[in-house]
């Protein structure tokens, strides 16, 4: 008992390792910026057009998306060691790319496609090991734990990153990024290992799974079984908002703080990344005791008044943005323990890799949407007041939408919207789950 329980944790620390190396995708806004006074400057070295700035960010966003659900059937099927071999390969290898051409073409191709599906296999490879070896009771906070790692990279690789751009220029910083990664994260893997056929980890039930009508453990969801569901489509949406409105402030910190910062404008990212991995654990821990989506509620809500009140924070004003920032990047990490938490909860254990990829989904489209039309808003407009006004009204709508999830039912079933394809499919009726003024369900 003691060696399965070292080799959770174990697991779980090489997850957040992982994720260490591979949070890279969040410090975008540093090497946006340096692309950025290059296309100002007329040097010639980056030609690029101001409204395509983000869109290396997008399309690294969107592969990372497609990566997760190939890589959670192969870590499902396979090993999650393999899925980690080959993320941080393709992660080493985009990187390189753009170390050895300044072009937008080589960069969508470097960062945004290569280096996106390398994300996208690494950090499908963190998550599913670990949660597997701990209780329901356990699930957040182990989860908030591997991918807090992905959120808290930008506190050691933004002052790296703008140390090495000073002194050795964007391209030769993102060649020793580069083969830097590829190691750690080849090395890694090396400790991921699923839990032997038939473990079951032993643990009290979470105050969440009390509140209602748990599934049972037996009930593991098939991909279509799950695709079928009315709960995926909300749950879909809410992390397409969630995610997508949080990584137009992401991309673009650093540019926001620069005029009242100056070359300290890494430390805003560097403060967004320590609210990213708090929210990422915070929410872990809390969903456990009330509840996954009446902490949705919560986070959802709260992101929606802190992104409504950039409007009003002008770049001069540093403490201010600091603390929006801080806040943005706290709010916007909760989604990643939440959502893996939740379709945990939902679909169950035995099909977890490619089912929560199907839901990473949003997060990948959100990715490629939602920063693609903000830097269009910013290029047309001059600012991105737009932008936060449509991403509060829509944080407003996923926070009242959680309102409504409710558990999937699995055994008997019923036409549901989504699922309804000409024949006619059963589900149990489900109770709503965390309501948050709601009574407790039996």
């Amino acid at each position: 008992m003691n060696e399965i329980r070292n080799k959770g944790w174990r697991v779980t620390m090489a997850g957040l390792g992982i994720n260490l190396a591979l949070g890279i995708l969040y410090t975008w806004s540093i090497f946006k910026q340096a692309i950025r006074e290059s296309v100002l400057a007329g040097d010639g070295v980056f030609n690029w057009d101001m409204a395509s700035l983000n869109d290396p960010f997008a399309v690294c966003c969107l592969m990372f998306t497609v990566a997760m659900i190939l890589a959670g059937r192969i870590q499902d099927k396979l090993s999650p060691r393999l899925t980690a071999v080959i993320g941080g390969i393709l992660t080493g290898a985009g990187l390189i790319v753009i170390s050895q051409s300044n072009s937008l073409t080589a960069w969508i191709l470097g960062f945004g496609v290569l280096t996106g599906l390398g994300l996208g296999f690494g950090y499908a490879s963190a998550t599913p090991p670990a949660i597997k070896w701990f209780p329901s009771s356990q699930t957040g906070m182990i989860a908030g734990i591997v991918v807090a790692g992905f959120g808290l990279a930008s506190v050691y690789i933004a002052p790296l990153a703008n140390f090495l751009i000073a002194n050795f220029g964007l391209s030769r910083s993102m060649f020793i990024f580069g083969v830097s990664f590829l190691a750690v994260v080849c090395v890694l893997s090396m400790f991921l290992v699923n839990p032997p056929a038939g473990y079951v980890p032993v643990g009290p039930a979470s105050a969440a799974a009390a509140n209602l009508v748990p599934v049972p453990p037996t009930a593991d969801f098939s991909p279509l079984q799950m695709l079928k569901t009315n709960a995926f489509y909300k749950l879909w949406f809410m992390y397409f908002i969630g995610a997508g409105a949080a990584l137009i402030i992401i991309g673009g910190v650093a540019g926001m703080a620069k005029n009242s910062m100056g070359d300290l404008a890494w430390i805003v990212v560097a403060l967004m990344a320590v609210g990213n991995a708090g929210g990422r654990v915070a929410a872990g821990v809390i969903s456990d005791k009330i509840g996954r989506t009446r902490t949705l509620l919560i986070m959802m809500s709260l992101q929606a008044a802190v992104i409504f009140s950039l409007l009003f924070i002008g770049e001069s004003e540093a403490i201010l943005l600091v603390a929006a920032a801080t806040m943005v990047g706290f709010n916007y990490g909760t989604n990643l323990s939440l959502f893996p938490s939740v379709a945990k909860d939902y679909y169950g254990l035995k099909n977890f890799g490619i089912n929560y990829g199907l839901l990473f989904s949003a997060w990948g489209i959100g990715g490629f949407i939602f920063p693609r039309i903000s830097q269009m808003i910013v290029a047309q407009t001059g600012d991105s007041h737009a932008a936060y006004l449509l991403c509060s009204i829509l944080l407003a709508a996923g926070a009242l939408l959680s309102l409504t999830t409710r558990v999937p039912g699995k055994a008997a079933q019923k036409p549901t919207v989504w699922g309804q394809v000409g024949e006619k499919f059963a589900f149990a009726r489900a109770q709503p789950v965390d309501v948050f003024l709601g009574a407790r369900h039996i």
